[in-house]
């Protein structure tokens, strides 16, 4: 063979190309290649095993560099050499391949990187595509380091489906090795975040919020998290995590989701929750709610706080679309509701805050309906599921504890409209609201009202407002009022025990129970503060309104000692939160009604009602008497607690409000001694300035059209017009004044004065109501219209003795006839009295 030394000139310029073998024919030869080729060609050393060639590295570096046009042929080579040996498995070659492409990304950011990235990503997706978990993980690797780069020159055709396809398939990786399948999870999870970082704030790059993009990686950082340990509490930071459980796929997938989370924008929130949804309900992540509340805690912890509201929104839509489905399952999204309220702090649930609870009432008037129908078809009654009633009544008390969690977010101008809106939504026999009738009706009423007054309280507890009159505005105070005139003992609990918390600003409501005499009320602790003008003016205006409803209250049959508690409290906040001297004056006055009630027992009350009222008197006084520090007032109220401790314990709450009360059933034989006299709490009291003629004047209520709504209430109750009497016991009794001749002054001070009337009066109202309750309608109706007559007539006499003149000085004036006449009195020239006259 001949061998033969050969000189190229070119431009002038020789290049030594080597030693050459020729054999006959002169064939290719590496020398002629292109000088890019030859520099790649020279980084792979001839042992994949030592690595890549640092020196001619730099070589290539630098040449890149110098020559940027040159970087997307030399991208292109590279990958043309990496793809053959992929399909040889000369897998060290590939990972040399792989370095150079990372140091050549790393240093250069030329304008013509785009072409180069090309290159770049069609390599990586080759390796993505491999089945051996050490090309994917390399590929992933080389994607993030490339995701971590900022280009200088936007891309208008990159497209990155197939890395979210394939690498949300990575994080659902079942490898059978553990070690390798974490791997490869986690450089999943670690692809995805990379391609959130590349695509996000690009308004160039492919929108990485569309639905088909959230639907794959959404769901796989949440494949990732479901496999925590459920009984694990979660830090909603991930700050004091350690180092190796950082590197879990947990973890990762915690931080990934968080970073999406973090980037959305407003218009972007709905896409990136609505997977999470799907997911729940796909894997059935409700209903035991610790993944989907850990879930949406990193949500609400991840996302802006001016987006809070948005979450919100998509909970409630998506209660309302599983309105149908198992109560546990509506259970577990409501709890997350109220779990994503109590974070969002900042008190903003968006503009639409009474639809909030809308949705939540009407999911509540749903799940009754459920209950009582046993179906989630009402209106047909068949239903393919089984509605079980205490998963029902579970999903109720999580709806009301959403109610809580809601309002408790909310500034107090909301919480007001919440309530007023809760208010409405009550329906009460009334004109204005239609009530259902039948027993269902009825049923379907009580639940609702007893769900919605439950609703009420979680509110009202957390209702902080120094101002009555705007806690409890007159429409509202009225319809809450009207539902304490209920049958249902349970209702009117309720009622008071919202009273309760509306009145408790300064959390004194535990510190009366239980209820007892206790000697020294400075062991309570109470926090007493002066009546504000606020308070004043609404008492002025509702406290008569008030103490009719408590002594009304008081007065039905089926109250139990839960009942007696509230009335107890109520009594007592009222005396500490708004009293002044007149408040004191009108409770004090109500109590000792209430003793009279219990005393005459009218209303047939059973002896465990009597003895409560009397209990409950007896408590209050003690209390009240301590307060006001009167000592005479003091010593009275002493002297009798002394005396029923003596002769009748069962009066006193230290007997009654126990398990095993202790009760009598004689009460109509004891002695004077051992109750509270108003004559006596009047003069004590008047002598120490407080208003001796209105303590001394006895509390009767005046009946309303609304007492209509108490089904217990009598039609002679409700429509007769009473006066006030004087008390039983009252020593000051005198017999009814004989008949007078009807006068003008008369007339006056009948309306202006509050006259008292003895025990045969008593007997009158007695007869007067037995006679409308017995009596045949046409016997009513005969009286009623001689009473009309009666009092006709009396009205002409007032009009005659008005009209008259008066006498003439002679008495008479006789006219030529000798016939006394009366002279004609022209109507200017009368003198009307003072009140007549306008």
């Amino acid at each position: 063979m001949a061998v033969t030394t050969l000189r190229l000139w070119s431009s002038g310029e020789g290049v030594s190309l080597g030693m050459l073998q020729v054999a006959g024919v002169c064939g290719c030869c590496g020398a002629l290649r292109p000088r890019y080729k030859r520099l790649v060609d020279n980084i792979f050393p001839e042992d994949p095993e030592d690595g890549l060639v640092k020196t001619n590295m730099e070589k290539l570096t630098f040449y890149a560099l110098s020559a940027p046009e040159k970087l997307d042929r030399i991208g292109a080579y590279l990958s043309e050499r990496l793809i053959r040996d992929v399909s040889r498995h000369r897998y060290g070659y590939v990972c040399i391949a792989m370095e150079a492409l990372d140091q050549l990304l790393m240093a250069c950011h030329c304008q013509s990187i785009n072409l180069f990235v090309e290159s770049f990503l069609k390599m990586v997706a080759k390796l993505l595509e491999s089945e051996k978990p050490n090309l994917q993980i390399l590929g992933t690797n080389s994607f993030v380091k490339f995701a971590n780069i900022e280009e200088d020159t936007p891309s208008y055709h990159r497209s990155y489906d197939f890395f979210v396809s394939r690498f949300s398939e990575m994080c659902h990786s079942s490898h059978e090795d553990p070690d390798i399948r974490t791997k490869i999870r986690m450089s999943g999870i670690k692809g995805l975040q990379g391609v959130v970082r590349k695509t996000v704030n690009d308004e160039l790059q492919a929108n990485i919020w569309d639905p088909q993009h959230m639907d794959k990686i959404v769901p796989s950082l949440l494949f990732n998290l479901q496999h925590v340990e459920e009984a694990e509490s979660r830090s909603p930071s991930p700050l004091e995590a350690t180092e190796k459980e950082k590197e879990s796929p947990t973890e990762l997938a915690e931080r990934c989701l968080r970073e999406l989370l973090g980037r959305a924008a407003y218009g972007n929130i709905k896409n990136a929750i609505k997977p999470v949804l799907i997911h729940l309900d796909n894997h059935s992540l409700w209903e035991p709610k610790i993944f989907a509340t850990c879930c949406f805690r990193i949500i609400m912890y991840s996302i802006q706080p001016q987006h809070s509201h948005l979450v919100i929104q998509q909970l409630l839509g998506h209660l309302d679309a599983n309105s149908k489905s198992a109560a546990t399952v509506r259970a577990g999204i409501v709890e997350v509701l109220s779990e994503a309220a109590v974070i969002a702090a900042s008190g903003s649930v968006g503009p639409t805050v009474l639809e909030v609870f809308n949705t939540l009432l009407r999911q509540l008037r749903l799940s009754i309906d459920y209950a009582l129908t046993g179906s989630y078809d009402c209106g047909a009654g068949v239903s393919t599921k089984i509605i079980k009633e205490h998963e029902e009544t579970m999903f109720q008390e999580a709806v009301i504890k959403t109610i809580g969690s809601f309002s408790s977010t909310l500034p107090t101008y909301q919480q007001s409209e919440v309530m007023v809106f809760i208010m409405n939504k009550l329906p009460l026999p009334s004109l204005q609201q239609a009530i259902e009738a039948g027993k269902a009706g009825e049923n379907r009423n009580r639940l609702t009202q007893i769900m919605l007054l439950k609703s009420l309280l979680q509110v009202s507890v957390g209702f902080q407002c120094s101002n009555m009159l705007t806690a409890l505005p007159s429409a509202f105070l009225d319809r809450l009022l009207s539902a304490a005139l209920m049958e249902d003992p349970e209702i009117r609990l309720f009622v008071l025990e919202i009273l309760i918390s509306f009145i408790d600003r300064h959390g004194n409501r535990q510190k009366f129970s239980p209820i007892s005499t206790i000697s020294d009320i400075s062991i309570l602790k109470l926090k007493v503060d002066k009546c504000s003008r606020q308070d004043t003016v609404f008492m002025k205006k509702h406290g008569q309104q008030l103490y009719r409803h408590i002594y009304l209250i008081c007065k039905e049959e089926d109250n139990v000692q839960a009942h007696y508690e509230a009335l107890y409290s109520l009594l007592m906040l009222i005396s500490i939160e708004l009293a002044n001297e007149e408040v004191v004056v009108d409770l004090i006055r109500l109590v000792l009604a209430v003793q009279e009630m219990a005393q005459i027992n009218e209303d047939n009350l059973t002896p465990y009602n009597r003895c409560a009222l009397l209990a409950l008197g007896a408590a209050y006084l003690n209390l009240i008497s301590q307060l006001i520090t009167v000592p005479t007032f003091c010593q009275h109220i002493h002297e009798v607690i002394q005396m029923r401790q003596k002769e009748a314990p069962y009066l006193l709450p230290e007997e009654v409000f126990v398990e095993k009360p202790t009760l009598s059933h004689t009460l109509e034989c004891l002695s004077s001694e051992v109750f509270f006299w108003q004559s006596k709490i009047s003069e004590v009291l008047g002598g120490s300035g407080y208003n001796s003629d209105r303590l001394s004047t006895p509390y009767i209520p005046q009946l309303t059209d609304e007492d209509r709504l108490s089904k217990r209430k009598s039609i002679g109750e409700t429509i007769s017009l009473q006066v006030e009497v004087e008390s039983r016991n009252s020593p000051e009794r005198e017999q009814r004044a004989p008949a007078e001749e009807i006068t003008y002054e008369t007339l006056k001070k009948a309306i202006v004065d509050s006259v008292a009337v003895e025990e045969q009066e008593r007997e009158r109202r007695r007869q007067v109501v037995e006679k409308f309750q017995k009596a045949p309608f046409e016997e009513i109706a005969a009286h009623c219209g001689a009473r009309a007559t009666l009092l006709q007539s009396k009205l002409n006499q007032i009009f005659e003795i008005t009209i008259r003149p008066p006498p003439s000085p002679s008495g008479t004036i006789t006219a030529a006839y000798g016939q006394p006449q009366n002279h004609s009195i022209p109507v200017y020239e009368m003198k009307f009295p003072d009140l007549c006259v306008y």
